[in-house]
C-alpha cells in the first residue's frame, strides 16, 4: 500500500531557483528507482519561497529502501546544498483553516 507524504523545503539563502529546478526532477528519480507510484505529485510554494511537496512512495518497505539506494543519497545531498527541510507547522500557511499555495505545478 502506498504512503502519501508532504514535505517543505526551506530554500537557502540564494538557492530558491536551484531548489525549484530539483523539484520537478525529485520523483522522477525516485520513480526510477522504482520506489514511487504513478501518482502526479503536486509541488507548491509558499509565500515566503519554502517549497511544499506532496507525493506517494510505493510502501512503506520503498521508504527503508530508498535509505540504502546510493541514487537516492546522492539527490538528498542535492537538496542539502540547497534547502532545509522544515515541519509543516512552522509554515504560515498552515496556520489556516485552509491553507493555500502558488502552485509550481
Amino acid at each position: 500500500m502506498g504512503r502519501i507524504v508532504i514535505v517543505a523545503y526551506k530554500p537557502k539563502e540564494g538557492k530558491a531557483e536551484q531548489l525549484k529546478e530539483l523539484t520537478k526532477t525529485h520523483v522522477p528519480r525516485l520513480k526510477k528507482e522504482g520506489l514511487v507510484t504513478d501518482r502526479e505529485p503536486v509541488a507548491m510554494e509558499t509565500a515566503d519561497g519554502t517549497i511544499v511537496e506532496v507525493f506517494e512512495w510505493l510502501s512503506d518497505e520503498a521508504i527503508e529502501q530508498a535509505h540504502k539506494n546510493l541514487a537516492v543519497i546522492q539527490m538528498w545531498g542535492e537538496y542539502a546544498e540547497v534547502c532545509d527541510y522544515v515541519p509543516l507547522n512552522t509554515l504560515n500557511e498552515a496556520k489556516m483553516q485552509f491553507a493555500g499555495f502558488s502552485p509550481l505545478n
